[in-house]
Protein backbone atom coordinates (compact mmCIF):
# COMPACT_ATOMS: atom_id res chain seq x y z
CA UNK A 1 0.00 0.00 0.00
CA UNK A 2 1.44 3.37 -1.03
CA UNK A 3 1.06 6.64 0.84
CA UNK A 4 1.61 10.21 -0.16
CA UNK A 5 0.95 13.62 1.30
CA UNK A 6 -0.89 16.71 0.17
CA UNK A 7 -1.11 19.83 2.34
CA UNK A 8 -4.37 19.03 4.14
CA UNK A 9 -4.90 15.30 3.70
CA UNK A 10 -3.30 11.89 3.72
CA UNK A 11 -4.09 9.88 0.61
CA UNK A 12 -3.70 6.14 0.75
CA UNK A 13 -3.64 4.09 -2.44
CA UNK A 14 -5.73 0.99 -1.73
CA UNK A 15 -6.04 -0.39 -5.25
CA UNK A 16 -6.04 0.43 -8.93
CA UNK A 17 -8.63 0.53 -11.68
CA UNK A 18 -6.96 0.62 -15.08
CA UNK A 19 -4.53 3.52 -14.90
CA UNK A 20 -6.38 5.29 -12.12
CA UNK A 21 -5.66 4.89 -8.44
CA UNK A 22 -8.54 4.18 -6.14
CA UNK A 23 -7.92 6.39 -3.15
CA UNK A 24 -9.24 6.63 0.30
CA UNK A 25 -9.04 10.09 1.84
CA UNK A 26 -8.26 10.43 5.53
CA UNK A 27 -8.48 13.54 7.65
CA UNK A 28 -5.25 14.84 9.15
CA UNK A 29 -4.42 14.36 12.80
CA UNK A 30 -2.45 11.82 14.74
CA UNK A 31 -5.40 9.54 15.39
CA UNK A 32 -6.33 9.35 11.73
CA UNK A 33 -2.77 9.15 10.43
CA UNK A 34 -1.79 6.51 12.96
CA UNK A 35 -4.85 4.39 12.17
CA UNK A 36 -4.07 4.50 8.46
CA UNK A 37 -0.38 3.71 8.86
CA UNK A 38 -1.02 0.97 11.40
CA UNK A 39 -3.25 -0.81 8.91
CA UNK A 40 -0.29 -2.00 6.87
CA UNK A 41 2.60 -3.19 9.06
CA UNK A 42 6.04 -3.35 7.56
CA UNK A 43 9.46 -4.40 8.75
CA UNK A 44 11.53 -1.52 10.05
CA UNK A 45 13.97 -0.14 7.54
CA UNK A 46 17.61 0.22 8.52
CA UNK A 47 17.26 3.88 9.46
CA UNK A 48 14.28 3.26 11.75
CA UNK A 49 16.16 0.38 13.38
CA UNK A 50 19.19 2.61 13.98
CA UNK A 51 17.02 5.30 15.54
CA UNK A 52 15.31 2.75 17.75
CA UNK A 53 18.65 1.33 18.84
CA UNK A 54 19.94 4.79 19.70
CA UNK A 55 16.88 5.55 21.83
CA UNK A 56 17.25 2.24 23.67
CA UNK A 57 20.96 2.79 24.28
CA UNK A 58 20.08 5.88 26.29
CA UNK A 59 16.85 4.47 27.72
CA UNK A 60 16.97 0.64 27.85
CA UNK A 61 13.51 0.51 29.39
CA UNK A 62 12.02 2.43 26.48
CA UNK A 63 9.26 4.89 27.34
CA UNK A 64 8.91 3.27 30.78
CA UNK A 65 12.58 3.85 31.60
CA UNK A 66 13.07 5.81 34.82
CA UNK A 67 15.85 7.94 33.32
CA UNK A 68 13.68 8.69 30.31
CA UNK A 69 10.88 9.86 32.59
CA UNK A 70 13.30 12.01 34.56
CA UNK A 71 15.08 13.57 31.58
CA UNK A 72 12.32 13.87 29.00
CA UNK A 73 8.77 13.04 30.02
CA UNK A 74 7.95 14.10 33.56
CA UNK A 75 8.48 17.86 33.27
CA UNK A 76 6.37 17.97 30.10
CA UNK A 77 3.62 15.95 31.74
CA UNK A 78 3.76 18.19 34.81
CA UNK A 79 3.20 21.20 32.56
CA UNK A 80 0.18 19.44 31.09
CA UNK A 81 -1.17 18.69 34.57
CA UNK A 82 -0.68 22.33 35.50
CA UNK A 83 -2.56 23.35 32.36
CA UNK A 84 -5.49 21.11 33.28
CA UNK A 85 -5.52 22.72 36.72
CA UNK A 86 -5.44 26.33 35.52
CA UNK A 87 -6.81 26.32 31.96
CA UNK A 88 -9.06 23.33 31.49
CA UNK A 89 -11.72 23.91 28.79
CA UNK A 90 -14.40 25.05 31.24
CA UNK A 91 -12.09 27.49 33.03
CA UNK A 92 -10.62 28.75 29.75
CA UNK A 93 -14.11 29.33 28.34
CA UNK A 94 -15.30 31.12 31.48
CA UNK A 95 -12.29 33.42 31.49
CA UNK A 96 -12.81 34.14 27.81
CA UNK A 97 -16.48 34.95 28.32
CA UNK A 98 -15.48 37.29 31.15
CA UNK A 99 -12.96 38.94 28.81
CA UNK A 100 -10.13 38.06 31.16
CA UNK A 101 -7.69 37.89 28.27
CA UNK A 102 -4.70 39.07 30.29
CA UNK A 103 -5.35 36.41 32.92
CA UNK A 104 -5.49 33.69 30.26
CA UNK A 105 -2.21 34.90 28.79
CA UNK A 106 -0.63 35.15 32.23
CA UNK A 107 -1.56 31.57 33.10
CA UNK A 108 -0.51 30.11 29.75
CA UNK A 109 2.82 31.92 29.62
CA UNK A 110 3.47 31.08 33.27
CA UNK A 111 2.92 27.37 32.68
CA UNK A 112 5.32 27.33 29.75
CA UNK A 113 7.88 29.37 31.68
CA UNK A 114 8.47 26.44 34.03
CA UNK A 115 9.70 24.30 31.13
CA UNK A 116 12.79 24.53 28.93
CA UNK A 117 10.82 24.09 25.71
CA UNK A 118 11.29 27.64 24.40
CA UNK A 119 14.52 29.54 24.03
CA UNK A 120 14.93 32.55 26.31
CA UNK A 121 14.51 34.99 23.42
CA UNK A 122 11.22 33.29 22.50
CA UNK A 123 10.00 33.51 26.09
CA UNK A 124 10.80 37.23 26.15
CA UNK A 125 9.16 37.87 22.78
CA UNK A 126 6.06 36.03 23.94
CA UNK A 127 5.84 37.99 27.19
CA UNK A 128 6.21 41.22 25.26
CA UNK A 129 3.58 40.12 22.77
CA UNK A 130 0.86 39.61 25.39
CA UNK A 131 1.63 42.64 27.58
CA UNK A 132 -0.88 44.89 25.86
CA UNK A 133 -4.63 44.39 26.13
CA UNK A 134 -4.87 43.89 22.38
CA UNK A 135 -2.04 41.35 22.36
CA UNK A 136 -3.53 39.37 25.24
CA UNK A 137 -6.91 39.27 23.51
CA UNK A 138 -5.43 38.11 20.21
CA UNK A 139 -3.44 35.42 22.00
CA UNK A 140 -6.31 34.17 24.18
CA UNK A 141 -8.96 34.02 21.46
CA UNK A 142 -6.60 32.45 18.93
CA UNK A 143 -5.42 29.79 21.34
CA UNK A 144 -8.97 28.94 22.43
CA UNK A 145 -9.95 28.47 18.79
CA UNK A 146 -7.01 26.10 18.24
CA UNK A 147 -7.80 23.99 21.30
CA UNK A 148 -11.52 23.80 20.59
CA UNK A 149 -10.97 21.99 17.30
CA UNK A 150 -11.80 18.29 17.47
CA UNK A 151 -8.62 17.38 15.58
CA UNK A 152 -5.64 19.35 14.28
CA UNK A 153 -6.61 20.81 10.93
CA UNK A 154 -5.64 23.54 8.49
CA UNK A 155 -8.24 26.16 9.42
CA UNK A 156 -7.71 26.37 13.20
CA UNK A 157 -3.95 25.98 12.81
CA UNK A 158 -3.64 28.72 10.21
CA UNK A 159 -5.84 31.03 12.31
CA UNK A 160 -3.60 30.39 15.29
CA UNK A 161 -0.49 31.16 13.22
CA UNK A 162 -2.12 34.41 12.09
CA UNK A 163 -2.91 35.31 15.70
CA UNK A 164 0.69 34.75 16.80
CA UNK A 165 1.95 36.73 13.81
CA UNK A 166 -0.30 39.63 14.83
CA UNK A 167 1.11 39.90 18.36
CA UNK A 168 3.02 43.12 19.08
CA UNK A 169 6.73 42.77 18.48
CA UNK A 170 9.44 44.69 20.28
CA UNK A 171 12.78 43.15 19.32
CA UNK A 172 12.63 39.52 18.23
CA UNK A 173 9.82 37.88 16.28
CA UNK A 174 7.13 35.93 18.07
CA UNK A 175 6.14 33.80 15.07
CA UNK A 176 8.48 30.83 15.45
CA UNK A 177 7.70 27.15 15.23
CA UNK A 178 8.37 26.51 18.93
CA UNK A 179 6.03 29.35 20.02
CA UNK A 180 3.29 28.26 17.62
CA UNK A 181 3.38 24.62 18.74
CA UNK A 182 4.24 24.72 22.45
CA UNK A 183 0.80 25.56 23.85
CA UNK A 184 -1.11 22.93 21.90
CA UNK A 185 1.53 20.40 22.97
CA UNK A 186 1.22 21.30 26.65
CA UNK A 187 -2.57 21.54 26.62
CA UNK A 188 -3.38 18.52 24.43
CA UNK A 189 -0.45 16.08 24.16
CA UNK A 190 -2.85 13.44 22.88
CA UNK A 191 -3.12 15.31 19.56
CA UNK A 192 -0.63 18.18 19.29
CA UNK A 193 3.14 17.96 18.95
CA UNK A 194 6.00 20.39 19.56
CA UNK A 195 8.39 21.41 16.80
CA UNK A 196 12.02 22.37 17.24
CA UNK A 197 13.02 22.87 13.60
CA UNK A 198 16.73 22.02 13.49
CA UNK A 199 16.46 18.96 15.72
CA UNK A 200 13.36 17.66 13.96
CA UNK A 201 14.80 18.11 10.48
CA UNK A 202 17.93 16.19 11.45
CA UNK A 203 15.87 13.48 13.12
CA UNK A 204 13.71 13.11 10.01
CA UNK A 205 16.80 12.72 7.83
CA UNK A 206 18.19 10.07 10.13
CA UNK A 207 14.84 8.29 10.15
CA UNK A 208 14.58 8.66 6.35
CA UNK A 209 11.23 10.37 6.63
CA UNK A 210 10.38 13.02 4.04
CA UNK A 211 9.64 15.89 6.42
CA UNK A 212 8.26 18.80 4.36
CA UNK A 213 9.65 21.78 6.26
CA UNK A 214 9.12 25.48 5.66
CA UNK A 215 10.55 28.05 8.05
CA UNK A 216 7.39 30.17 8.29
CA UNK A 217 4.79 28.36 10.41
CA UNK A 218 1.95 27.02 8.26
CA UNK A 219 -0.25 23.95 8.11
CA UNK A 220 1.60 21.86 5.48
CA UNK A 221 4.72 21.60 7.65
CA UNK A 222 2.70 20.82 10.77
CA UNK A 223 0.72 18.20 8.86
CA UNK A 224 3.98 16.61 7.74
CA UNK A 225 5.20 16.56 11.35
CA UNK A 226 1.99 14.81 12.44
CA UNK A 227 2.63 12.21 9.76
CA UNK A 228 6.21 11.76 11.02
CA UNK A 229 4.90 11.23 14.55
CA UNK A 230 2.35 8.73 13.26
CA UNK A 231 5.09 6.80 11.47
CA UNK A 232 7.21 6.68 14.61
CA UNK A 233 4.19 5.53 16.63
CA UNK A 234 3.58 2.71 14.18
CA UNK A 235 7.21 1.64 13.91
CA UNK A 236 7.86 1.75 17.65
CA UNK A 237 4.45 0.55 18.81
CA UNK A 238 5.88 -2.33 20.83
CA UNK A 239 7.59 0.27 23.03
CA UNK A 240 4.06 1.57 23.77
CA UNK A 241 4.36 5.34 23.23
CA UNK A 242 1.53 6.93 25.20
CA UNK A 243 1.11 10.26 23.49
CA UNK A 244 2.85 13.05 21.62
CA UNK A 245 5.17 13.62 24.57
CA UNK A 246 6.72 10.21 23.98
CA UNK A 247 6.80 10.66 20.21
CA UNK A 248 8.32 14.15 20.42
CA UNK A 249 10.89 12.87 22.90
CA UNK A 250 11.85 9.98 20.61
CA UNK A 251 12.33 12.46 17.75
CA UNK A 252 14.31 14.78 20.03
CA UNK A 253 16.73 12.02 20.98
CA UNK A 254 17.48 11.38 17.30
CA UNK A 255 18.38 14.97 16.44
CA UNK A 256 19.56 16.74 19.60
CA UNK A 257 23.25 17.24 20.30
CA UNK A 258 22.40 16.38 23.91
CA UNK A 259 22.28 12.79 22.72
CA UNK A 260 25.27 12.67 20.42
CA UNK A 261 27.18 9.41 20.79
Amino acid sequence: MDRYVEPSHIFVVIGESGNRNVRRECRWGLAFAAKTLMASPRALNASARRCRAKFLRFFPGGFADETYRDWERDYKWMAHERWKELLDPVTFGALLNAREYAEIARRAVGIEARTNLLFSFEKMALRDGVKTAAGARTFATGLFDLLQAREPGPRPFERWCAAVAALPRRQTRVLTWPVVTVFGFIAQPDRHIFLKPNVTRLAARRYEFGFEYQSRPAWPTYASLLAFAAQVRRDQRDLKPRDMIDLQSFIWVQGSDEYEE
